[in-house]
């Protein structure tokens, strides 16, 4: 079946998306062809702005629609202890615990060889200048990458680092309460209190 090219393109642009499927990006394309006109310009207005409207926080690499981002600009917040995660979606899922207040790092992903991923192509050395600007300041680092091969191996790196350039700082990673394998974005708010509460010295 020849399909029209406007919904063959949107069709094809859901399909690059990650989890997206052919069937999943039809449906998805038929579904905005179907509603009403309002709907279908709010959807491409919010995606119009989702760049326009955003910013990469300065200091630790969120996405906010502030600079610094409202974490960093919370003067309540622990300024003490930095937690280091690999995404923004992260964040959302600790915060939702409501059990740490102090500040983050994103790193925007983990080391993977596999994948040409090395520690250059994530913003370590952003946090290296963090620790290493702020002094005595920063007492504690968290490592929350994921547990899995990627999220061990960048912890292993970033703990033998910051105890290179920061041999006063402890630094411990996140307990146990999150399965090995699992991203922490799928986490439900118990498991991540309890990773939060359980986390050990590395």
């Amino acid at each position: 079946m020849n399909l029209p090219k406007s919904v063959r393109n949107l069709t094809e642009a859901f399909e690059r998306l990650p989890g997206i499927g052919p069937k999943t990006a039809a449906r998805l394309t038929y579904y905005l062809l179907q509603s009403p006109q309002s709907e279908t310009d709010r959807f491409a207005q919010s995606l119009l702005a989702l760049k326009k409207d955003t910013k990469v926080c300065s200091i630790c690499k969120n996405i906010d629609d502030t600079e610094p981002c409202s974490i960093c600009g919370d003067l309540s917040r622990d300024l003490t202890i930095i937690c280091v995660v690999e995404k923004p979606l992260d964040i959302i899922s600790l915060e939702k615990s409501g059990k740490y207040k102090g500040l983050y790092h994103v790193l925007g992903g983990a080391v993977s060889p596999l994948n040409n991923i090395g520690p250059d192509e994530l913003y370590i050395s952003e946090l290296v200048a963090r620790i290493t600007n702020q002094g005595s300041r920063i007492k504690e680092i968290v490592l929350a990458t994921n547990a899995n091969l990627e999220g061990e191996t960048t912890a292993m790196y970033l703990a033998k680092l910051i105890k290179q350039i920061a041999p006063l700082v402890k630094v411990t990673r996140i307990g146990r309460g999150l399965p090995v394998g699992s991203d922490i974005e799928y986490a439900d708010e118990i498991t991540l209190e309890r990773a939060m509460e359980g986390r050990s010295e590395y």
